[in-house]
C-alpha cells in the first residue's frame, strides 16, 4: 500500500505505516524544524511545506492519513473548532476529495469529540464530510499507554473507507486489536523498541532543544500507528481477496450460462448483489 502523509510532523505516524508494511510517497509538513527530520529519515520522498493548494498533480495512492493541527479542539485553548484560523480539516477533505484514496486515517486529541459551537459539531462536520465524499468510518480512542508507553496520551483514531470497499468486519475489531496491542506491548517490555527516549527537559548547549521538545510532543507513537496500519493492511487484503473470489464466481457463472446456450441473455441486475457500506454503524455510539 502507498500512502500520502499530510500534517508530517517529525514522521510518527510515516514510520508507524512503514513499520506495517506500506509506503510513503510524499510528506506534507510546514514546519522548517520537522521537515529537516523528514529530509534525514525519508530523503528520497517528497516534500511540501504548505496543504493549501497541494496536490499540484494528483497521484493515486491507498490511504491519506495525517493528524490537522490540534489547537482548535485541544483542551488547553479556546476551542473555537472550525471558528479557528488553524482548523486545517477543510483542506484535508479538499485533498481526500481530489485524490480518492480507498482509506483516510485521522489522529487527533480527545477533545476534537466534544468541540464545535454545539458539543461535537466539528466531529459531526468531519463525519458529515466524509460521508459526502462516499466514505465510511469508524473510530477508537486508543492512548499510548496500551503499546507500554509511560503516559497515557489518549488520541482518536478515525478510518475511513470507501462504501464500495466491501469491509465485512470493523478495523478496529476488538479481539484483534487487543492481539496486537498486547504484542506491541510485549516488544516494548523485550527492549525490542521502546516507546520513547527519555527526555531531559533542561539542558545546556543542546541545539534547537525547545524545537525538539515540540515536536516530540506534537508526534505519535509510532507502535500504536503501526497496530492501526496492519489492522488497515489485513483488511485491505481481505477486500481484495473477496474481490476476486467474486470475480471467480462471475466469470463460472457466465461460463456456464455459455454452456447451456444462455450466454446472450442478460444477467439479472441483482445477481451481483452488493458490497454494502461496511459494518452497519460502525464507530456509532462514542
Amino acid at each position: 500500500m502507498r500512502f500520502m502523509s499530510l500534517f508530517s510532523g517529525v514522521g510518527g505516524m510515516d514510520l508507524g505505516l512503514e513499520r506495517a508494511g506500506m509506503e510513503c510517497v510524499v510528506q506534507v509538513e510546514s514546519d522548517e524544524y520537522a521537515r529537516g527530520v523528514l529530509a534525514r529519515h525519508w530523503p528520497h520522498v517528497p516534500r511540501y511545506d504548505d496543504v493549501v493548494g497541494f496536490p499540484p498533480v494528483v497521484e493515486p495512492v491507498d490511504l491519506i492519513c495525517g493528524g490537522p493541527p490540534c489547537q482548535p479542539l485541544s483542551w488547553a485553548g479556546r476551542r473555537k473548532a472550525e471558528a479557528d484560523e488553524r482548523w486545517m480539516w477543510d483542506e484535508y477533505i479538499r485533498i481526500v476529495r481530489e485524490v480518492r484514496p480507498r482509506w483516510v486515517l485521522v489522529e487527533n486529541v480527545l477533545g476534537l469529540l466534544s468541540a464545535g459551537h454545539v458539543r461535537g459539531s466539528a466531529f459531526g462536520t468531519i463525519l458529515g464530510d466524509l460521508a459526502a465524499a462516499g466514505y465510511d468510518a469508524e473510530w477508537q480512542s486508543i492512548p499510548a499507554a496500551a503499546v507500554g508507553a509511560r503516559h497515557i496520551r489518549n488520541r482518536v483514531w478515525l478510518v475511513a473507507y470507501t462504501n464500495s470497499a466491501g469491509l465485512e468486519g470493523r478495523v478496529f475489531d476488538p479481539e484483534r486489536t487487543r492481539q496486537l496491542l498486547a504484542g506491541s506491548r510485549r516488544e516494548t517490555e523485550q527492549g525490542i523498541w521502546s516507546p520513547e527516549r527519555r527526555v531531559q527537559r533542561l539542558a545546556h548547549g543542546v541545539p534547537r532543544r525547545v524545537d525538539r521538545i515540540r515536536c516530540l510532543g506534537n508526534a505519535c507513537v509510532p507502535q500504536l500507528v503501526e497496530v492501526i496500519g496492519r489492522r488497515i493492511m489485513e483488511c485491505h487484503v481481505a477486500i481484495d481477496n473477496a474481490a476476486s473470489s467474486a470475480e471467480g464466481v462471475e466469470s463460472e457463472h457466465a461460463g456456464a450460462l455459455g454452456e447451456e446456450g444462455e450466454g446472450d441473455e442478460e444477467v439479472p441486475s441483482d445477481f451481483h448483489g452488493s458490497h454494502g457500506r461496511g459494518v452497519e454503524g460502525a464507530g456509532w455510539g462514542w
